[in-house]
């Protein structure tokens, strides 16, 4: 009798460990209530909207998306809210283009109320502490394993 065990540890490693303070809460948890949100640090991961440079920093519109446990967005799921990112200073906007994801890792700041077509909506906004900025493509860049026994010839 032949046994064969494959183990696989989780190659899945969280973009931000150990985030002291954290709130267990949407972007659309706090955009529902921000007077109940108004400190801790999130982990939160969405699509680029928007850039833009201000006078002392630079705002990032995202919509949020739900996370896998190396803290991916899974653009397939039901988006989250969108949220404002706040970054220091000026920040180039090639380096955040349109439609690219990424995971931060921030604290809450307040909310804002800016317009979406003809309705007001409340942005939580996220002072970031650290971002990560995905390549294109990462969400079909998953590992794979495969298992064989047999003879190949070539």
């Amino acid at each position: 009798m032949l046994v064969v065990t494959v183990l696989v540890a989780g190659c899945a490693t969280p973009v931000f460990k150990d985030v002291a303070n954290r709130i267990d809460a949407t972007p659309l948890d706090v955009q529902r209530a921000p007077e109940r949100y108004t400190e801790g640090e999130v982990v939160w991961a969405g699509r680029i909207i928007a850039v833009e440079n201000r006078e002392t920093t630079t705002e990032v519109e995202l919509v949020g998306y739900p996370m896998d446990r190396a803290q991916r967005p899974l653009p397939e799921a039901r988006s989250e809210g969108r949220f404002i990112l706040v970054l220091p200073g000026y920040v180039e906007a090639y380096d955040y283009p349109e439609g690219r994801y990424v995971t931060v890792h921030g604290r809450l700041a307040g909310s804002r109320v800016k317009p979406i077509q003809q309705r007001d909506y409340v942005f939580p906004l996220v002072r970031a502490q650290a971002v990560h900025v995905w390549p294109s493509g990462f969400q079909f860049d998953k590992p794979t394993i495969s298992l064989g026994i047999g003879v190949g010839i070539h």
